[in-house]
């Protein structure tokens, strides 16, 4: 396993960030880790990045303890932090090499120049730091955490501040790094899970509460689910009432029904239609989105 976490416990004061976290995630994994403010996403996070000491629990990356072995750990692992650290006064290109270094890597300009290449940053690698766009400062983030060719990449809010068209850059970026490292990555944009992330872990107040792929997640958190239908003929509240698995009935316009079933109940309402000999134009599922499951997760 690339990351396996055993009954993790992180206290501040008499406070649980972590309280008895278990899950473990394998090598070519993207992993979206999910919750609220304050639920404990980036403390976990800064223990599997060697930052912070867990209180207690068994953690391993790449079958290292990260208390036992943090410097290896810390070889083995890319990590790109809430909030961006960079030294604002250096070129691009400068910093990246400056990092290379300090990880000792053979052929600095080639790697430099691959990264440069891989996030996009080729117009922008002579100028400073801190001229970039958000965007682009969250690219020279990235590079710098993939350029000693990690294992395994920690991203914490990754794409926090960009436009839609970086948005769709980054998501290309961190799925081609998928194909061969095991990516764990928060985000609070929905969209981005269901784009890129193989599976989901979302965490409420300290303790996961969901840990699946987000399609199951959403069906395992449909209680009932709406169809929008449309009938050629008028029909009563009363006759579709009846129909099995039928929860409640509303009537909108022009023969048009929103029917909500004890999950997916279309087979039953086109059964109705033919017993009764009346014509379903249409109908349409209303799935619960990602975003609706996530509140109801996480919400007191």
């Amino acid at each position: 396993m690339s990351i396996e976490v055993k009954n993790a416990f992180k206290y501040y004061g008499e406070q649980a960030a972590l309280n008895d976290v278990s899950f473990t995630i394998p090598s070519g994994e993207i992993v979206g880790f999910l919750g609220p403010n304050g639920a404990g996403k980036s403390t976990m996070m800064k223990i599997l990045t060697c930052f912070l000491p867990k209180s207690s629990g068994d953690i391993k990356v790449c079958d290292l303890d990260v208390e036992e072995h943090a410097i290896e750990v810390r070889k083995k692992v890319g990590y790109l932090p809430e909030h961006n650290p960079l030294y604002l006064d250096m070129y691009v290109k400068e910093y990246l090499s400056f990092v290379a270094g300090v990880y000792s890597l053979p052929n600095k300009a080639n790697r430099v120049k691959e990264m440069i290449d891989l996030v996009g940053l080729g117009k922008e690698q002579n100028k400073q730091i801190g001229a970039l766009s958000k965007g682009y400062r969250q690219r020279v983030g990235l590079a710098q955490a993939i350029i000693h060719d990690p294992e395994v990449l920690i991203l914490d809010e990754p794409t926090s501040g960009l436009d839609p068209n970086q948005l769709v850059d980054i998501r290309k970026v961190i799925l081609e790094i998928g194909k061969t490292k095991t990516v764990m990555l928060s985000t609070h944009i929905m969209q981005e899970v269901e784009a890129i992330c193989d599976r989901v872990i979302i965490i409420k107040e300290g303790k996961i509460v969901a840990d699946d792929s987000a399609k199951h997640i959403q069906q395992k958190n449909i209680q009932e689910q709406t169809i929008l239908v449309e009938f050629e003929d008028v029909v009563s509240k009363n006759q579709l009432s009846k129909i099995n698995g039928v929860i409640s009935v509303k009537e909108l316009e022009n023969n048009n029904w929103l029917i909500a079933g004890d999950g997916d109940i279309r087979k039953n309402i086109a059964r109705f239609g033919q017993e009764q000999n009346i014509l379903v134009l249409s109908m349409a599922l209303n799935e619960k989105s990602m975003e609706q499951v996530f509140k109801e997760l996480t919400s007191n």
